[in-house]
């Protein structure tokens, strides 16, 4: 098993978040954050939430707002967020400004709250209904990336090819649904969308210890959402015949390893399956993907992890991250489906995450 390694080179370091505006850094901005929250989590669209004290010194003696009519802070401006080791800083978040919040409290200075979303933003300002005719997940992916302005990153879903809806929603939504029936994610990094299987996704490993960096975690093994087989069935127009197909086994259960969330409720309760019979399936191979993403999506749900790190920006979705100190049943590897990166003036830098494992009981 991996062992855990420090976040920095140096014994002592400063782990306080730096902001850039437009690309430049900007040293008023970063020295009056007093808090940041930022979000990200399967399906794409990460957020910010920064909080700055919206009072300065200046240089005459004397203090002004910090931010006002005029700031290179305001609606629509470009922002970056650095977090980890001062000297090593990795970009957190980029995107733009779509909402500002002025606080003021008797007795503290003015706050000023920033909200941000990743270019992603973009994909939920507006709905639309198109149609999609021979193509395939990734061509569609590509064609939507392109008309938002991104540079897509598109790994497999090549089949199958077929003809997609956009019914009155947002290129988001669609996307989600799309990628969703197929057991892909959707996530931005910089100006790039990357798609890809789950099974394909690996955006880092770390390895945290309970004690070290792991400050806390509450693990849970649930069997109230587990199966043992999944069927799904539809009707093939052109041939006038049902289509079917069925999974039973997980193609791509994630990281880890153990008894599986299938075979514990085979072992402590009873076999039990379900049918989609809702969608649109015309085939039998599209029978199968969507059954088999069903399956794996239920199996990978089985151990959920919430834990809370020291401040990491390498502790992101897609993460593989092997946790040990808990129990031979809990310590596993597990692969991070959100994390939120939080820093204030009391308590620092630090991360909190959520990892799935399709296995409980050890490697």
């Amino acid at each position: 098993m991996a062992t855990e390694a420090s976040v920095s080179h140096a014994a002592v370091y400063r782990a306080r978040p730096t902001l850039r505006l437009a690309g430049q850094a900007d040293e008023r901005v970063s020295e009056l954050l007093i808090g940041m929250r930022i979000e990200e989590a399967e399906g794409g669209m990460s957020t910010a939430e920064l909080r700055f004290s919206n009072w300065a010194s200046t240089t005459d003696g004397g203090a002004e707002s910090a931010f006002e009519d005029g700031s290179r802070l305001a609606l629509g401006s470009t922002l970056e967020v650095y977090a980890g080791d001062e000297t090593q800083a990795r970009e957190l978040f980029r995107g733009v400004v779509s909402a500002l919040e002025a606080e003021f409290v008797q007795g503290s200075p003015p706050e000023l709250v920033v909200l941000a979303e990743d270019p992603l933003g973009r994909a939920r300002m507006a709905r639309h209904s198109k149609v999609f005719t021979d193509l395939s997940p990734a061509e569609v992916v590509r064609a939507v990336a392109g008309e938002l302005g991104l540079r897509p990153s598109v790994h497999g879903l090549d089949a199958p090819r077929g003809t997609w809806a956009q019914l009155n929603e947002s290129d988001l939504a669609f996307l989600r649904r799309l990628l969703g029936r197929f057991d892909a994610d959707l996530q931005i990094v910089g100006e790039e969308l990357q798609a890809a299987p789950r099974g394909d996704v690996r955006r880092g490993e770390l390895a945290l210890e309970l004690h070290g960096q792991l400050a806390r975690a509450r693990v849970v093994a649930e069997l109230a959402h587990q199966v043992t087989k999944i069927t799904a069935g539809g009707w093939d127009p052109v041939a006038g015949s049902a289509v079917s197909a069925e999974a039973s086994t997980c193609a791509h259960a994630g990281p880890g390893g153990g008894t599986s969330g299938a075979d514990w409720l085979r072992r402590a309760l009873e076999a039990r399956s379900e049918h989609l019979g809702h969608l649109a399936l015309a085939t039998d191979a599209e029978a199968r993907a969507v059954a088999e993403a069903a399956f794996d999506q239920r199996a990978r749900r089985f151990v959920r992890l919430d834990g809370v790190a020291e401040g990491n920006a390498q502790l992101r979705v897609g993460t593989h991250v092997a946790v040990s100190g808990l129990s031979p049943r809990f310590d596993n590897t597990y692969y991070v489906v959100e994390a939120r990166h939080r820093y204030d003036l009391q308590a620092g830098y630090r991360t909190e995450f959520v990892g799935e494992c399709a296995w409980l009981g050890g490697r």
